[in-house]
Formats: C-alpha cells, structure tokens, sequence
C-alpha cells in the first residue's frame, strides 16, 4: 500500500450514533404525521437497517409488512414525501444537539488534519442530514473539514455496492491504495472492500454482531484517554486510542 493520504468516513453509526434514538424516531414521527400507523420500535428498525438508505428502507418495509401498499397507484411518490418529511424531522433533532459525535470522533478529526490527511465522506445517507450533524456537532465549518462529501443519490447503486466510495475516490483524486474506510456495518466493508479500500470497523448496538470479514480491525470505537477503545478483532492497540499512527501502521501491514 502506499502512503496513507486520506481517511474515508461512513457517518450514520460511525461519526454518531444516529439511527436508533436520531433516524429510528424520526421516521416514526413522519409516519405519524401523514395519518399512518406505522411503529418501527428498536427490534424491528434493526431488522429493516440490513438494507441501506431511507427511501429503500420504507420500501422494504412495505414489502414485508403491508404489501398491497406497493401497488396503489402514485406510491413511489408517497415514499419520497415520507422520507423527505422524516428528514426534515431528523434535521430538527440534530439541531437541538440530541446526537453528539461518538467519542474519540473530534479527536481523531483533529489529528488526522494535524497530519496533513485528506478528509472525506462516503454515506448512503442525503446530504441535508450530513451537512447538519456535522454543523451541529462541529460548528458551521464543520462540513468544510471534509474535501469531499459523497452522499445519497449521488450514486445510483448505494452500499454494499461500491459506488459510493468510488466516486468518493474519484472526486479526490486518489487511488484506493492511499485511503482508509472507517465504517462501522458489514454492508459498508464490503461496499469498502469492493472498491479496492482497506477498512477499519467501530462497531455500535446494531451492528456488534455483523460479519466484518475482510476489515483490518474491528473495535468498539476509537476511544479516548479515559474511554479505551476495545479491539473486537485485529491487532491490538498500543495505547487507549485509535490514532493516526496506529491507523498508519495498520494500512502498512496490509500493504507488506
């Protein structure tokens, strides 16, 4: 591998953890709003989060719970209005600063800028929703830290499929081999993995029990100096933290 230049962040479970208390309540608040029944508790919001991005995931949903819904006429319409809805609820949330960034997120941010790394995003989640953790958890620069944000529909096929980070990499300019993926679900390793990244993995309450094959380390966050991060699976740490030296010294090994 050559010389790590970026870092490549997944953010939904990654940068924070938004889905069970941030995008969970949201959409539920969205299905209220337009007069439906539907309750997607923690269990069954687990369940639908196998597939990614919000409008697939009403989709699936309704092919699972209430099929006939799929054939009224002007339904695909209905689902973009619920998901544009829930992302306005999910906005407003995250604005309140009810979802702070996972711990060891700001430190690493930090150092990997000190570092001169390059900084970029790869998510399957829209753009809106991005741009507003990273202002609600870092300021209205926030976004700016990020040379690229490659977001929702930029990409017609979202993760696992490779698209995402490919054109991620593209748009800054850089071969897979100078970059790491952070990514906290099997379905982003292996979208990682496919365009030619190597792949480090925080895991959260939805994801713990996934299969990582393929990732250079699994743990369960990047820790900070009085909350040790834990490795699940890879090399060990040296120290309490995941830090840039340690995410250098990984790519180099699976470079050799």
């Amino acid at each position: 591998m050559t010389q790590l230049q970026a870092l490549i962040f997944d953010v939904d479970g990654t940068l924070a953890d938004t889905e069970r208390d941030g995008h969970r309540v949201a959409f539920n608040r969205a299905f209220a709003e337009a007069g439906l029944d539907w309750e997607w508790s923690v269990e069954r919001y687990g369940e639908l989060l196998r597939v990614t991005g919000g409008k697939e995931r009403i989709r699936q949903y309704l092919s699972e719970d209430h099929p006939s819904a799929l054939a009224e006429p002007g339904i695909d319409t209905r689902i973009r209005e619920l998901h544009a809805a829930k992302t306005r609820h999910y906005v407003a949330m995250l604005k309140t600063g009810a979802i702070p960034l996972r711990p060891g997120v700001r430190r690493l941010l930090d150092a990997a800028q000190a570092a001169g790394l390059r900084l970029a995003i790869a998510t399957t989640t829209t753009p809106e929703n991005v741009t507003a953790l990273l202002e609600a958890t870092l300021g209205s620069a926030g976004p700016g830290r990020f040379e690229v944000i490659a977001a929702g529909d930029v990409v017609p096929a979202k993760k696992p499929a490779p698209d995402i980070f490919t054109y991620a990499l593209e748009a800054m300019n850089l071969p897979a081999s100078a970059c790491l993926a952070l990514e906290d679900s099997d379905n982003g390793v292996r979208s990682a993995r496919a365009a030619g990244l190597e792949v480090v993995v925080t895991t959260n309450d939805y994801t713990r029990a996934q299969d990582f094959t393929g990732a250079l380390a699994v743990l369960d966050g990047f820790g900070e100096p009085d909350q040790p991060a834990r490795v699940l699976d890879g090399p060990l740490l040296e120290g309490p933290v995941v830090d840039v030296a340690t995410l250098r010294a990984w790519c180099a090994g699976a470079g050799a």
